[in-house]
């Protein structure tokens, strides 16, 4: 059980062709604030690229995270990051306080990821495979520190076919009706990944659904201060009820 000064250890996953480095804003007042944090970098991004991009390889990469914060821990993952945090919440609940799944609210497969990749496999035909169009598109969505954060470990040009093919196999809602722990689902507002957002509610045990007003797809990029926001009060709620289900805070016969 938790000790005093206790803080709860969180682990972050990203989104497709992006990398750990898009944390670096929460990373900061994560580790400031007490709390043992890691950033992963899944299979094809970030200090991993040129790696092939595997199910198995994603979830791996997240255990071996887990592993070193000493979990359970506080999942949080963006897009991507998002789906693969919340099929291995299902699969390892005891390792899991609590599941953030952010920009993931979209069922994936289907006539969907069938359009998506092939436009995937379009541009990676590009001389450059994608990277100016990345570039371009990211610089025009996000403030320049995010855009510094999302550039800065690079762009996974390789990892889009086999990531989307691999993210198709994953059954989200399956995921979220057998993990028993807490979910929050948070979206940005003009978030096109958010469609399904009520069939998600509806399948977590213990949902919640977080809406970041003037937010697009990659939430905490776009609005970092106000993510922060809505994980700090995650984190507090997880302390909470850890707190609450202390031995100590049992009252004891004849005390």
């Amino acid at each position: 059980m938790p000790t005093a000064g206790y803080r709860v250890p969180v682990v972050l996953v990203h989104g497709i062709r992006t990398s750990a480095s898009m944390w670096r804003h929460q990373l900061e007042w994560l580790e400031a604030a007490g709390h043992p944090v890691v950033a992963v970098d899944l299979p094809g991004h970030g200090s991993r690229l040129g790696e092939p991009f595997t199910l198995d390889g994603a979830l791996g990469a997240i255990d071996g995270a887990v592993d070193a914060v000493e979990g359970p821990v506080l999942l949080v993952g963006l897009s991507l990051g998002g789906y693969y945090a919340i099929a291995y919440a299902a699969r390892n609940p005891d390792r899991v306080l609590g599941l953030v799944a952010a920009g993931s609210s979209f069922e994936p497969g289907g006539p969907g990821l069938a359009a998506y990749r092939w436009l995937a496999r379009i541009i990676h035909r590009f001389p450059d495979r994608g990277l100016w169009l990345h570039t371009f598109l990211v610089r025009r969505m996000l403030p320049p520190a995010g855009v510094r954060d999302v550039l800065a470990g690079g762009v996974g040009l390789d990892v889009m076919d086999a990531g989307l093919a691999a993210t198709g196999r994953l059954s989200p809602l399956a995921d979220l009706r057998a993990f028993p722990g807490p979910v929050w689902l948070v979206n940005g507002a003009y978030d096109h990944f958010r469609l399904h957002q009520r069939r998600f509610l509806v399948a977590a045990q213990r949902g919640t659904l977080v809406t970041v007003p003037g937010a697009g797809h990659l939430v905490s990029l776009h609005r970092p201060h106000r993510f922060d926001t809505v994980l700090r009060r995650i984190i507090t709620e997880i302390e909470a009820d850890l707190d609450q289900n202390s031995p100590d805070s049992v009252s004891q016969p004849g005390r």
